[in-house]
């Protein structure tokens, strides 16, 4: 990445900042996953796919490996930079299952 922003977490952004991002970087947090496999659990488009399972590749968070095989198999996996976002990813989905419990309460005392 050659222009990165002084500030840490418009860097994170720059990097992950993007839903689709987020959805390959949480199914990868499980292990490796064929295309496929994202395909269908993130419910991104094949080109918007493509596009940043590329990007993530080229930023070292997601390895590609192909296999030389018939028909061509092709799986992905987090880096060891890739895996050192759990963390932050967790306390995404720790704040979102916060905010969305506040949400129900507030609209249960609007009742």
């Amino acid at each position: 990445m050659n222009n990165m922003p002084e500030c840490p977490i418009e860097l994170v952004f720059e990097l992950i900042g993007n839903k689709w991002k987020v959805r390959i970087l949480r199914d990868l947090l499980d292990g490796q996953k064929r295309f496929g496999e994202l395909k269908k659990s993130t419910g991104a488009s094949q080109k918007s796919l493509t596009t940043h399972l590329r990007e993530l590749e080229e930023d070292e968070i997601v390895i590609r490996t192909a296999y030389p095989q018939i028909p061509p198999k092709v799986e992905y996996s987090l880096t060891d930079v890739g895996i050192s976002l759990a963390p932050i990813l967790d306390a995404m989905a720790g704040w979102g299952t916060d905010y969305k419990k506040y949400c129900e309460l507030k609209e249960k005392l609007k009742r």
